[in-house]
């Protein structure tokens, strides 16, 4: 681990989706879970419904849709503990009426949850026609001293959602997403944005190569509260590593006032 208690290191895995195989991800996950462990990371992040695929259909996510605390959450819970490191990861959740969502959770290093969030901005068809959308109600949660919140991929791009988290407290927000070709902006200049306007840190985990029609554009990164990318990772498979710090954090906060000015209420989404 990194010297100081209240820094954090994270690890953004970026790798291609395997759909529909759940053993064979979680097999990818206890490694690179090792991997991260061993590098020193707090905090491991995966790209978006990285449990079972992305593109997989709704009738697949209807199927592959469990309760928060199903076997995929306890097996993951199984390898935070085994590798004492800490898991943000995605996969469709269901509720107890059958609405399917997609979702993401973070487990800590003891194997409990100390997060579960559903995607509240559907993006085009494909989200559509898997998913409903979540609540956008999900509220921070404490980690190592510090305040996480949770989106997931097209979330971020809609400034109210970092916004409402950055009202409520948070240092960091964590973003499992699958991004697509066409749209690198979002992880050269938009979320370097979000990070600077919300006066916070932004990890932005990203699959890469293809999924069916999809091909995924990479570039996981971390952005700084000042505005700047602390790491960025290219096109292929990549386990990035970086350091969030409370003087990284501090130093942001002091360069604008942003939610101090702030005049215009948080919309309720």
């Amino acid at each position: 681990m990194i010297d100081l208690p209240n820094d954090l290191r994270l690890a953004l895995l970026q790798c291609p989706s395997l759909p529909l195989d759940v053993p064979a991800n979680l097999a990818r996950l206890d490694a690179f879970a090792a991997q991260a462990a061993a590098a020193g990371a707090h905090l491991l992040v995966t790209p978006e419904m990285f449990l079972t695929g992305y593109n997989i259909g709704g009738p697949a996510a209807a199927v592959l849709a469990e309760r928060p605390d199903g076997p995929r959450a306890q097996a993951v819970a199984a390898i935070a503990r085994q590798h004492q490191i800490a898991i943000a990861f995605g996969h469709p959740e269901h509720d107890d009426v059958g609405a399917i969502f997609n979702a993401a959770q973070c487990i800590d290093a003891q194997g409990q949850m100390l997060a579960r969030y559903r995607k509240t901005h559907l993006f085009g068809d494909l989200d559509r026609g898997m998913f409903s959308p979540g609540p956008g109600d999900e509220p921070l949660f404490s980690f190592h001293g510090w305040q996480l919140g949770l989106l997931i991929c097209f979330d971020v791009e809609f400034p109210e959602n970092t916004r409402r988290l950055a009202l409520q407290g948070a240092d960091l927000i964590v973003v499992p997403t699958a991004n697509m070709e066409g749209f690198d902006f979002v992880a050269q200049h938009l979320v370097p944005t979000r990070a600077y306007e919300n006066q916070l840190f932004v990890a932005y985990a990203n699959f890469c190569g293809s999924e069916g029609d999809l091909v995924y554009n990479g570039l996981s990164c971390v952005a700084a509260p000042n505005g700047t990318g602390l790491v960025q990772a290219g096109r292929g498979a990549e386990l990035l590593l970086a350091d969030v710090t409370r003087a990284g954090l501090a130093a942001g906060r002091a360069l604008n006032g942003h939610l101090a000015l702030c005049r215009t209420p948080p919309q309720k989404l």
